[in-house]
């Protein structure tokens, strides 16, 4: 009996011995797992906050690309626009309101000040740093510079005097520039002026060795100097593309209409072809002073502007639609034609049909205005 209770015992013992040690290689394999896992974690939280684009957001600086001006900092942007006074606001632009300043070297600048809770509004204020801060050209709003100071992102903007050429052609009652005694209304020269002026600027980012579209092409993105020369702003959708992508997003982009129709067919990336189409409405707009946005009535039917002018030009009616406040002296008839072929060729639904924006400038130049 006392044998057999020794054999018991020694085989509960090995038992319990073994199952300890089972237990504690457990634990230990736990414990390893937990502490490799929680390394992990604060390095992923390490590689997290050190992102430069999210460490960046919250940074303080400014910076120039105009030799005429120095670095600013916010404190005097606020000063230049006592601290952005809804009295001195001469646009809205996308993601942010643009004021007018004048800085302590004496010069007059236009400030945008980007929203900080806009949608993806630092991608914006990104897309205008890589884009307006390298350009150069006579119908294209140079970028002076700008400053960032906490959440607070700000360009620095040539001011353009004569403000968009929304107003001038819709806004008759506008008055927050110096030239408002003499607003309106446009001549057919000097419309011809600014559709050539933007134009060229189009064809200047499409022929770009990285060619930039700018996607939101409409007439309160043209700005007006005091000769009345065109200025292309607002690049807060622009995108630049190589020759192995036809875009940058997928993201539908642009304003209700003068978006191309490829859109509705799920077309949405940046392409020159939709730069064009837009320009084709603008050219539209700019002749007829209708918003392209807005329905028109015509054999008791709504419908688009593209979609009346379209049907009015079929029935030769294309002096009708001018601008009735236009004036018509020295007007020809065949250069309103002209002008409108090269409108419609611009807005062709398919995309290919399309010219590029360098031969609707060469169709332009053939105008006799």
């Amino acid at each position: 009996m006392g044998v057999a209770l020794a054999v018991v015992l020694a085989a509960f013992g090995s038992v319990f011995l073994l199952a300890m040690i089972l237990a504690f290689i457990v634990c230990v394999c736990k414990f390893t797992k937990n502490r490799d896992y929680g390394r992990r974690l604060h390095h992923h939280q390490i590689r997290t906050v050190s992102n430069p684009e999210l460490s960046s957001v919250k940074m303080d600086e400014s910076a120039s690309f105009d030799p005429t001006i120095n670095r600013i900092s916010m404190e005097e942007l606020k000063v230049s626009t006592k601290n952005f006074s809804t009295d001195l606001i001469i646009g809205d632009g996308s993601f942010g309101m643009v004021y007018k300043a004048a800085l302590y070297n004496g010069s007059t600048v236009a400030i945008k000040k980007l929203d900080p809770d806009a949608f993806q509004g630092f991608r914006e204020f990104r897309a205008e740093m890589e884009t307006l801060g390298v350009l150069r050209h006579g119908n294209i709003v140079k970028i002076l510079g700008y400053c960032v100071s906490g959440l607070d992102r700000v360009l620095i903007l040539e001011f353009v005097e004569r403000g968009s050429l929304d107003q001038w052609i819709h806004d008759t009652s506008s008055s927050n520039n110096e030239y408002s005694e003499d607003k309106f209304p446009l001549s057919w020269e000097t419309r011809i002026k600014i559709v050539r002026g933007v134009a060229n600027g189009l064809v200047y980012l499409h022929g770009l060795d990285t060619p930039i579209i700018h996607r939101d092409i409409k007439a309160s993105n043209v700005l007006l100097d005091s000769s009345f020369e065109a200025h292309i702003t607002d690049f807060g959708l622009a995108r630049k593309i190589d020759s192995l992508h036809s875009h940058l997003s997928t993201q539908v982009a642009g304003t209700l209409g003068y978006m191309p129709p490829e859109y509705k067919e799920g077309v949405t990336g940046a392409t020159a072809k939709a730069d064009v189409y837009s320009f084709g409405i603008l050219m539209f707009e700019v002749a007829t002073a209708e918003r392209p946005n807005l329905p028109k009535m015509m054999e008791k039917k709504e419908m688009g502007l593209i979609e009346w002018v379209r049907k009015m030009l079929a029935q030769n009616r294309h002096m009708e639609i001018l601008d009735r406040n236009m004036p018509r002296e020295g007007l020809s008839g065949d250069e309103v034609n002209e002008y409108f072929r090269i409108a419609s060729l611009c807005t062709e639904e398919i995309m290919v049909d399309r010219p590029a924006m360098s031969e609707v400038v060469d169709l332009l130049n053939k105008l006799s205005t």
